[in-house]
């Protein structure tokens, strides 16, 4: 299952990618995000792994992220893995102009081998669409914001 996005953010490419690529502000647009520890590799580089942690409900939920190519400020892509899927996530920044980029998102979901995912992500595939197009707008107004 894929997930695509676009929005035009009204800032400098070299800016969105700044605020994109420093996990610091993860929590600034993500409201689920509570925090990212290092496992191995240098932050932010190829190959890197990281544990990323989000509440769900009153659990927490933890990803592991593995960063395969960041080609900042024109892409970055990573691989997500959670115990019951793993999905891909690519984003691209285009210079519209000086001071506008576009933003655009895939994230597909490679694997998803648990029942109950599986059944809420076939009857509720929107709602997975909406957190993603979400984050993306909060991402949009925090950068124009700074």
């Amino acid at each position: 299952m894929k997930a695509n996005g676009s929005i035009i953010i009204n800032a400098p490419r070299d800016k969105v990618a700044q605020y994109f690529g420093d996990p610091q502000y993860l929590d600034q647009y993500q409201d689920t995000f509570l925090r990212k520890v290092q496992i191995s590799g240098n932050p932010g580089q190829n190959n890197a792994i990281a544990k990323m942690y989000y509440t769900q409900g009153k659990d927490e939920m933890e990803l592991t992220e593995t960063i395969t190519n960041n080609n900042l400020p024109e892409s970055f892509e990573a691989f997500y893995h959670h115990k019951h899927m793993d999905n891909t996530m690519k984003v691209t920044l285009t210079a519209i102009s000086r001071n506008e980029t576009q933003y655009d998102t895939e994230i597909e979901y490679t694997r998803v081998d648990w029942i109950m995912p599986r059944i809420f992500m076939t009857l509720f595939w929107g709602k997975f669409k909406k957190i993603s197009e979400q984050w993306t707008l909060n991402f949009k107004a925090f950068v124009e914001k700074q």
